[in-house]
């Protein structure tokens, strides 16, 4: 990957103004959601995702569009993808290889959403501790996987909305530093520089490329 590809960036205008303007047990602006979906991934990094009040600060996400080829609604709407064609801050749950469930935030226009590959644990650690069992705080949430096993996110939580028991979601209480590379983990549009996490985190599932 090259240096362009994993660049320094501010958290882009629009992430950057909600960021500034948030504090602890704030919401986002209705608006925030109806955003180009890279502009709300990049947004929420820093924001605080709690499950049943167990989760932490998101540190890594990545963004997905019906124009993009790597995406589930590349080809349209199915059963299995019509969360994202559905109103924006509900949550599209997946399985991937049949074992782990994915999260990911309906956001901008139909057919888009945002992966959250990784959280900095805060609240209800040792739960996470006994729900995935492994003890070392920096691979509690370290991936989609992980992350969803620690937060006992499931199936059942597909087309919820984030604004509403179990889920609550805080935007930043202060604007992050955030690095852009390439996704993970993609054989298709892989060049797309849509992942983003926050710079100088040790909880990110894998290293951004200097």
């Amino acid at each position: 990957m090259d240096n362009k590809g994993s660049r320094l960036a501010d958290g882009g205008r629009s992430g950057g103004a909600l960021n500034n303007r948030s504090g602890e047990g704030a919401s986002f602006d209705p608006d925030f959601f109806h955003q180009p979906v890279e502009a709300v991934a990049r947004g929420l990094i820093g924001a605080t995702l709690l499950v049943d009040g167990v989760g932490g600060r998101i540190v890594e996400t990545e963004a997905y569009d019906s124009g993009d080829p790597a995406s589930h609604s590349f080809r349209g709407q199915t059963a299995g993808n019509a969360a994202m064609f559905g109103p924006v801050a509900r949550a599209y749950v997946y399985r991937i290889y049949g074992l782990h469930w994915c999260l990911n935030i309906v956001a901008g226009p139909p057919g888009s959403a945002v992966l959250i590959r990784a959280l900095e644990p805060v609240e209800g650690i040792d739960q996470m501790i006994a729900r995935r069992g492994a003890a070392d705080p920096l691979k509690l949430c370290s991936g989609p996987g992980r992350l969803c096993q620690a937060l006992a996110v499931d199936g059942s939580m597909n087309g919820t909305s984030l604004n509403a028991p179990p889920f609550a979601l805080h935007p930043p209480p202060s604007p992050v530093p955030i690095l852009t590379g390439r996704r993970i983990g993609i054989s298709r549009g892989a060049e797309t520089p849509w992942r983003f996490g926050a710079s100088g985190s040790r909880y990110l599932s894998r290293p951004f490329p200097a």
